[in-house]
């Protein structure tokens, strides 16, 4: 089964987004915060990371950078309000696999997962 990790300080959105993913047969955790995200990811076992780039403790442009062309490195999906160019090429180019901008329909989200 797929382990998808979704980093999101807004504590519904991540409890939605988790209960959907569950539903859809998908493994979650979840962190609302870089520092509890590094944490997490530490054990190598995700296969996506559903990343907000707008976290309390950081920007997650920096949980990406960290990760990049490390073995056992998640896939990485960027959600986040950010729709500017600019930011979206610099997700894309700095190592996520994908970018999708609030608000956006579950079903997509769950499809760009799979």
């Amino acid at each position: 089964m797929p382990r998808i990790l979704i980093v999101e300080d807004d504590p519904g959105l991540a409890r939605s987004l988790a209960q959907g993913l569950v539903e859809a047969g998908l493994e979650v955790g979840s962190a609302g915060t870089l520092a509890r995200a590094r944490s997490l990811l530490a054990d190598g076992t995700w296969d996506v990371m559903v990343l907000d780039l707008g976290l309390p403790d950081g920007d997650g442009f920096a949980l990406l950078a960290a990760g990049q062309g490390r073995a056992g490195s998640p896939s990485a999906l960027i959600t986040t309000a950010r729709g500017e160019l600019d930011a979206r090429l610099r997700g894309l180019e700095g190592g996520a696999d994908d970018y999708l901008v609030k608000p956006y329909a579950f079903a997509e989200l769950l499809a760009r997962i799979r």
